[in-house]
């Protein structure tokens, strides 16, 4: 028996629920290819961060939320280029729940 066939008889004994908890986690893990964007485990808690550093996409999100430029931001992290900014609205776009939880759970550290 193939993977996907083993794969398939496996589904097919999960309830509903469980195969929409299997689906947004295949989503998820699918969308999170953003180029770049680098997710590891033990690493920031393993949230979203720019590629070889430890800068995560909520806080560039969250400073371009609160009118920090694209000019600014290049130059607080002189690490990031250009193309990891891009990478980091990229991701945003397509993790936006995940990014506000993050900037939110942030906040109510902050208080």
């Amino acid at each position: 028996m193939s993977g996907i066939q083993e794969t398939e008889k496996q589904l097919a004994g999960l309830t509903r629920a469980e195969k929409e908890q299997l689906l947004q986690w295949l989503l998820r893990d699918l969308g999170a290819a953003v180029p770049g964007i680098e997710s590891t485990t033990g690493v920031m808690g393993g949230v979203a961060c720019i590629r070889e550093t430890r800068i995560p996409v909520w806080l560039l999100e969250q400073a371009r939320q609160l009118g920090v430029s694209e000019a600014e931001l290049l130059r607080n992290y002189p690490a990031l280029s250009a193309q990891d900014l891009a990478n980091a609205w990229e991701y945003a776009r397509s993790h936006p729940d995940e990014i506000e939880a993050q900037i939110e759970a942030n906040e109510r550290n902050d208080d």
